[in-house]
């Protein structure tokens, strides 16, 4: 196996040492020689059952192409992956996480300029997948996420919130509402997860994205991350911290969602659209009636802005066959073109379709809506988060954040300590190439 970059392949050779934590992960291979044998790689375990049953629909439509859908959640799915190519057991497709993902495996990735569903998606979203004027992966949904809030407490304290225009008038809703928390029945204004690491990654890429022009391959090339924003998400930090239900370090994400926001407990949580489908099976008038997206205003010339854009890319392995790799095309046009295809995509994996004509009456919840209106109408911010050096969430940005969040360390020595690691781990990450 040739990857280049020795230092890229020893910032992930410590996922290897987990590997076999895992168990087996192989393909379940039909046997039938005639058979055009495909396995997508996914890495997220609540679509799981969706594309099996999107496989289904797509083998009896193509009886001569047998998928295998191999599923290893996104915590252990970087190493599981690795360990499918270092023994030769590369999947035809794979779920990456952003360009370094991507970059990681470009030697192995089928350039996909040419294929009639690049000119069917948004091209907001195919630039996540680009690298070197290539379009080495395909956006697999439209996501995002921000302030939720619910719309019925917001009504009963008299808060429009067509009305909040600036980070000030956010400010002041908060404020609002902590007078107004006893009469309101709630116990703090929001429930922020200091315990997830995911929501602070989240959190930071609302303050992220204008730093590096809106561009994903520029935040890919960064060599540095200046925090020019650094001081709207300290005020933004502050106001939660001061107003969320304590204690914030160990606010986990059934407690916030399920125990106090659902039970309007709390008027606000930093949350995706990635939870409607848990929110809908306890009410689905919840969702329909109470749920709202608040902006951010990160900053001050932009006006409010919620981060949208996709989570993953789909790439395609040009080492495979010929008849693999239309095959595995296939199954990509059949998810995000056909009617059948998109009804499983919207309903089982409950996730929006990346394509520019998609029907939005289709979305079934209010804030996909919108989160997809604003991708389309270029007023989202990208997620340049994902362009981040590896390991940077884990080892620096999310416990260093939490320790802010503690009162362990202060805000300036947040930014000195998460700028120095992301320029340290970019430096490793780009080393040999």
């Amino acid at each position: 196996m040739r990857m280049k970059g020795k230092a890229r392949f020893a910032v992930f050779i410590f996922l290897l040492c987990n590997v076999f934590l895992l168990g087996s992960c192989g393909t379940n291979n039909a046997g039938n020689g005639e058979k055009i044998e495909v396995e997508f790689f996914n890495q997220k375990a609540e679509i799981a059952d969706g594309l099996r049953n999107a496989a289904t629909e797509y083998e009896k439509e193509n009886p001569n192409v047998d998928m295998t859908i191999t599923t290893v959640t996104s915590n252990d799915g970087g190493a599981s992956l690795l360990s499918k190519f270092t023994s030769k057991r590369e999947p035809t497709m794979m779920m990456l996480s952003g360009l370094p993902d991507v970059d990681f495996y470009k030697d192995y990735l089928y350039e996909m300029d040419d294929l009639s569903l690049t000119d069917e998606m948004l091209p907001q979203l195919l630039e996540s997948g680009q690298l070197e004027g290539k379009q080495l992966g395909m956006p697999f949904g439209v996501e995002g996420f921000g302030f939720l809030y619910n719309k019925e407490i917001f009504k009963k304290a008299g808060i429009n919130p067509n009305n909040i225009k600036s980070y000030q008038d956010f400010v002041n809703v908060v404020e609002l509402l902590d007078d107004k928390k006893e009469a309101l029945g709630l116990e703090d204004v929001f429930a922020f997860e200091g315990e997830d690491e995911n929501v602070a990654n989240h959190f930071f890429a609302n303050f992220s994205a204008s730093e590096f022009d809106d561009d994903n391959n520029q935040a890919f090339n960064a060599k540095e991350l200046k925090w020019q924003n650094g001081k709207r998400m300290h005020e933004y930090t502050d106001l939660i911290n001061q107003h969320t239900v304590q204690p914030v370090i160990t606010m986990n994400h059934t407690h916030s969602v399920d125990d106090l926001f659902f039970n309007d407990k709390v008027a606000m949580v930093h949350q995706g659209n990635w939870i409607v489908p848990a929110l809908n099976k306890m009410d689905p008038a919840f969702v329909q009636e109470k749920l709202g997206l608040l902006p951010i205003f990160a900053d001050d010339d932009k006006g409010g802005r919620n981060v949208a854009g996709t989570n993953w890319v789909i790439g395609i392995n040009k080492n495979k066959s010929e008849e693999e790799i239309k095959a595995a095309a296939g199954f990509l046009d059949f998810l995000y073109t056909s009617e059948k295809g998109q009804k499983i995509v919207l309903e089982e994996l409950q996730v929006i379709p990346p394509v520019k004509d998609l029907d939005i009456d289709k979305i079934g919840a209010p804030i996909s809506r919108q989160l997809y209106q604003d991708v389309l109408d270029n007023k989202a911010a990208p997620m340049t988060y994902k362009q981040e050096p590896y390991g940077f969430l884990r080892a620096s940005l999310a416990p260093n954040y939490q320790k802010y969040l503690a009162g362990e360390i202060g805000w300036n020595k947040f930014e000195k300590l998460t700028s120095e690691d992301f320029r340290e781990m970019r430096r490793v990450q780009k080393a040999d190439e």
